[in-house]
């Protein structure tokens, strides 16, 4: 039975302890449907993007885009959550996490929906913005749940959200233009996936109900004894921000164009599709391993190393024998991914507090994200430019090699709040 959840109200004093407003806080009916809500929750964190992907042609020639705006429709994501994310320990202080996951949520089934019975383009990248605003800020809650109602057992549960996080991005994936097909229309497979977000509202209205705007009363009356964390002006925040922005550099980057890769050294379409899906694939059992190692051990200097090592054999393999050992290269860029669920684990392991947490995880993700962006554009003009594959796996390693550097910091023990 997992620990009883510590109140999302909860402020934390000067020494790292907290005081708790039992009348403040959103309890929900016990651990299990905590952890239940949670999955369903991070089913939802990608299914609204890679569905888009998979279906991008369709709804570019149906809405009429610019290849402009298609572009933009792309890096949409990226920018929304660095932006969005960034306000969300603003809304924290202001409305309890079950309230915003409530909102969040519902905002990702309404944009949704609204974005696939229109015909206007602008209409659709408003919408799917107001999607992506659920997204971001259930992104940067994630971890901060982790902290107040599974403090035990942080690596266990974070490895288990991630998993569904990356089940559902590889179902969104898989399954949309078959949907699309089936029912004659992108429409569907874009619209479909509204109705998981809103399954993934249920498990947190009775406590949205209940607060009742209480986590903004306790935070005025606790102003005096809660900690300001702020995370971009320590040496931690900042290497949690550089690690988790080059790694998912280089996730985007593989995403948007390791088939084109392949496609370039012989494969067919097919094939060179499901070598891509084979990376997603094989991320699940990783993601589900890597938290559980990491909240096993106190130095994460040997998981930073093992990442580090399995993505620089795949780059190096991919620039000189991309077709010979094209299996073995997708699995070891399957275990150099898992830098993304090793990231999400230490943001609760560098933070002793829901509010420090929250604060860090605002800092990684939303600096990250902007980092991020850069991945797949920088590629893309480094292939156009060069025709071939050398100099973009030089940056893919070079990203590396500043995620490596980044990884030594926030491997040592240590909590943002004690770098202030």
């Amino acid at each position: 039975m997992p620990p009883s959840p510590v109140p999302a109200a909860a402020a934390t004093t000067a020494d790292g302890s907290t005081t708790q407003d039992k009348t403040t806080a959103p309890r929900l009916h016990g651990g299990l449907l905590v952890l239940v809500g949670m999955l369903l929750v991070a089913l939802n964190l990608r299914a609204a993007v890679t569905s888009l992907g998979a279906l991008l042609d369709e709804v570019r020639v149906g809405l009429a885009m610019s290849g402009t705006l298609a572009g933009f429709v792309t890096t949409l994501p990226t920018i929304a959550f660095a932006a969005l994310g960034a306000a969300t320990p603003w809304l924290v202080r202001r409305l309890s996490a079950a309230r915003l996951l409530v909102l969040g949520m519902l905002a990702l089934a309404v944009g949704q929906v609204l974005r696939v019975v229109t015909d206007s383009a602008l209409v659709f990248l408003l919408t799917s913005a107001l999607a992506l605003a659920g997204i971001a800020v259930a992104n940067i809650l994630m971890p901060m749940l982790v902290k107040q109602y599974f403090p035990h057992r942080t690596g266990l549960v974070t490895g288990a959200y991630t998993m569904a996080l990356v089940t559902g991005t590889t179902a969104a994936a898989a399954a949309a233009v078959p949907v699309a097909h089936a029912f004659g229309s992108w429409r569907a497979g874009l619209g479909v996936w509204a109705g998981l977000a809103a399954v993934a509202v249920l498990p947190w209205l009775p406590a949205a109900l209940r607060s009742r705007g209480a986590a903004r009363r306790a935070t005025r009356g606790a102003a005096g004894a809660r900690l300001i964390v702020r995370p971009g002006r320590t040496r931690l925040g900042w290497a949690m921000a550089v690690y988790f922005g080059t790694q998912s550099l280089s996730g985007y980057a593989i995403m948007g164009w390791l088939a084109q890769l392949f496609r370039d050294s012989g494969f067919r379409a097919q094939d060179a599709g499901l070598l891509l899906a084979g990376v997603t694939a094989l991320g699940v059992p990783i993601a589900m391993l890597m938290p559980t190692l990491a909240g096993r051990m106190s130095n994460l200097r040997p998981l930073v190393f093992a990442l580090t090592a399995a993505s620089t054999a795949a780059y190096l393999g991919l620039a000189f024998a991309p077709r010979d050992a094209a299996l073995l290269w997708v699995l070891l860029l399957a275990c150099g991914q898992g830098a993304f669920p090793l990231i999400l684990t230490t943001i609760g392991l560098r933070a002793r507090t829901a509010d420090g947490t929250v604060a860090l995880s605002a800092f990684a993700q939303s600096t990250g994200y902007v980092i991020a962006a850069l991945g797949p554009l920088l590629v893309g003009i480094l292939y156009e430019a060069t025709g071939g594959w050398t100099a973009p796996l030089g940056l893919l390693l070079l990203a590396l090699a500043v995620q490596t550097g980044a990884g030594m910091v926030i491997a040592r023990p240590g909590y943002i709040e004690d770098e202030r």
